[in-house]
């Protein structure tokens, strides 16, 4: 049988640790562990990162809500004198066999997407670097209104719709799924250097 995930131990946390010190631990570790930082990695390298982030993704959702954590530390309890580890594989077994354990009678979760995670927790710091890299939404709306209040009411309605455009696009900035979308559509270089972005405002440092 496959060892038991120390999902403390992933996220550098004591068993004591309040929910504001679970989501910062996790900003910690998931900025050290996210695979785009790794511009110039070989396939291996991109495949173990990728794991250790997914493992760190798995902590912070069974952690980070009190009722699965409770769960958690019930098996935690009997489980980890036997055996537990932090290797990532572990998470992966750990959810095809306990995940039924959670919900209470309902259906089980899966396993979290681990990008989609990440975009929820940094979601206010994502934001306005997204947007500094890539600005579409606003522009595509400045442009779309722009185009229709012309054809309305020439130069003034130009001009009317490209500012009424450009605030469509900038609601549509507003919601997060779609920075989410936009981030996880960026090249390799443009995510890592937005990552290093947000790890200078968590970590202090560049990583």
């Amino acid at each position: 049988m496959s060892q038991f995930p120390d999902y403390y131990q992933l996220l550098n946390v004591s068993q004591s640790a309040s929910q504001d010190e679970i989501r910062q631990a996790y900003k910690r570790e998931s900025l050290r562990t996210h695979p785009d930082r790794l511009v110039n990695a070989t396939p291996a390298e991109k495949k173990v990162a990728t794991e250790k982030f997914q493992a760190v993704a798995d902590a912070y959702f069974v952690l980070s809500d009190p009722t699965r954590r409770k769960e958690y530390d019930t098996l935690y309890a009997t489980r980890a004198s036997k055996g537990s580890t932090t290797d990532p594989s572990s998470s992966s077994n750990f959810f095809s066999q306990f995940s039924g354990m959670f919900g209470g009678g309902g259906a089980p979760p899966q396993q979290p997407n681990a990008e989609g995670v990440f975009a929820d927790v940094f979601e206010e710091l994502l934001r306005p670097e997204v947007e500094r890299h890539v600005p579409w939404w606003s522009y595509l709306g400045a442009a779309s209104g722009a185009g229709i209040g012309f054809i309305v009411a020439n130069v003034p309605g130009l001009m009317l719709g490209a500012f009424a455009g450009n605030r469509l696009g900038a609601i549509r900035d507003a919601k997060g799924k779609s920075v989410a979308a936009v981030f996880s559509e960026l090249g390799g270089s443009q995510k890592a250097e937005i990552l290093r972005a947000l790890a200078m405002k968590v970590l202090g440092s560049a990583l």
